[in-house]
């Protein structure tokens, strides 16, 4: 699976926002800057993000966007969401469709189905504070490793 930049743009966009808010509404054109993004594509981004209210828009000469809610309050999985960003690994489009091949389902489907799970449980679990904090840590994947080396 691959996020499309639909994705990863917002998120890093939010992430640049919690960071440089510092209780003033941050300008777009700062974010594309400093993150090297598109502003028309940001633009287009933050009207989602807006209607989901992850943020609040300040009109006027200093104007510009603030977090909805606190950074320790907003997840991966919310910012994914609002962009309409899908985290389903397999091909089929939806539970209610037939299957990959058609009329039946790949022989990987399940496999492809439970990771696509298992990634949305972890956007869910990491926040854009964990972002801005400097990222989820991995400690958590490495000790589930060593317990599985510990237990053969």
């Amino acid at each position: 699976m691959e996020l499309t930049t639909r994705g990863r743009y917002a998120v890093m966009a939010m992430a640049d926002l919690a960071r440089h808010q510092a209780g003033e509404p941050v300008a777009l054109a700062a974010i594309a800057e400093r993150q090297k993004l598109s502003l028309a594509y940001l633009e287009q981004l933050f009207a989602r993000l807006r209607r989901a209210e992850i943020v609040i828009s300040a009109r006027g000469r200093s104007g510009g966007y603030r977090l909805g809610r606190s950074a320790a309050d907003i997840t991966i999985a919310d910012i994914l969401r609002a962009v309409e960003e899908e985290t389903r690994m397999t091909r089929c489009s939806g539970e209610g469709e037939a299957g990959c091949l058609g009329a039946t389902r790949c022989i990987t489907h399940g496999l492809w189905q439970a990771l696509g799970q298992h990634i949305e449980q972890f956007f869910q679990t990491v926040t854009l504070q964990d972002v801005i904090d400097g990222g989820p840590r991995a400690a958590g994947v490495a000790e589930t490793g060593q317990e599985r080396l510990a237990a053969e």
